[in-house]
């Protein structure tokens, strides 16, 4: 394993910080952050690319921090001067690991079309928390994966990557444009697979308790703001409301797709 030293602000850091704050180069560079013991052990266990791990300049490592090194021996290890890496890691002291890794391809084809398929798409998701909450809960309910579409927020922000607290690692996210998704259902309906496009909104026309989920799934999430777009409507084939009391008139959009993908996994254990 390469081991260098980084203590000042020199062009090799600013191009780690760049991957904090600046999509257009996380894109082009292909690498995003990881911060946090769960995510980086995930990423490890999930077979990530690890591009550098970044540690403490001078300091011991405990024992998790040691092993993961010594389980990536073709990863890039660098020693960060502590304040450069509290920054990198987003707390005020310098955490045990920092990792870069390498982004996966946006390809729809990396979730495992069975006849179980539960799969969920994220119309022009503003939030990177959001995107993340919904990561995590596809995970929890045994999702495919997660799509990302239209002009969105990024799975690979720090803010994504730690709401997902590591599923990001576990399910496929993909970014994707809603003409890809279409054309990828039409082919899995082609194969024999009869996936149903299922829609949330709070004009709904059926109430969640009487929606079968049980048969192949692609579930439609829309902005946090203004919901599904119209193009997103036509193309459902079922819109489903989830039933409120209160004075709310809606739930966060990350909330409500984590309640369908609740019931879609209660009604399979059932099932």
């Amino acid at each position: 394993m390469a081991h260098r030293a980084v203590t000042s602000r020199d062009a090799r850091f600013q191009q780690w910080q760049a991957l904090l704050h600046n999509r257009t180069k996380r894109t082009r560079a292909g690498l995003f952050v990881v911060q946090g013991v769960r995510p980086i052990t995930l990423a490890v266990r999930h077979g990530w690319r690890l591009a550098t791990l970044l540690r403490p300049y001078g300091g011991r490592l405990s024992g998790w921090a040691a092993d993961l090194v010594a389980s990536c021996p073709t990863t890039e290890l660098v020693e960060v001067a502590g304040d450069l890496l509290a920054e990198l890691g987003g707390k005020d002291e310098p955490p045990e690991l920092v990792a870069i890794a390498h982004q996966r391809p946006d390809r729809l084809d990396r979730l495992r079309a069975a006849p179980d398929l539960l799969a969920v798409v994220f119309d022009r998701a503003a939030s990177p928390g959001n995107i993340g909450t919904l990561t995590r809960s596809a995970d929890a309910f045994g999702a495919a994966g997660v799509v990302v579409t239209g002009h969105a927020a990024d799975p690979y922000e720090p803010r994504a990557v730690r709401a997902s607290t590591g599923s990001l690692f576990a399910v496929p996210v993909v970014r994707a444009e809603r003409r890809d998704v279409l054309d990828w259902v039409e082919r899995l309906r082609a194969g024999g697979l009869p996936v149903r496009l299922v829609g949330t909104d709070e004009t709904g026309a059926t109430d969640l308790p009487a929606t079968d989920l049980s048969g192949p799934t692609v579930l439609v999430v829309g902005n946090e703001t203004t919901g599904l777009s119209s193009a997103w409507r036509q193309a459902c084939d079922a819109m489903v409301r989830i039933p409120m009391g209160g004075s709310a008139s809606s739930l966060n959009a990350a909330v409500a797709g984590s309640l369908v993908l609740y019931h879609a996994a209660q009604q399979r254990a059932a099932g």
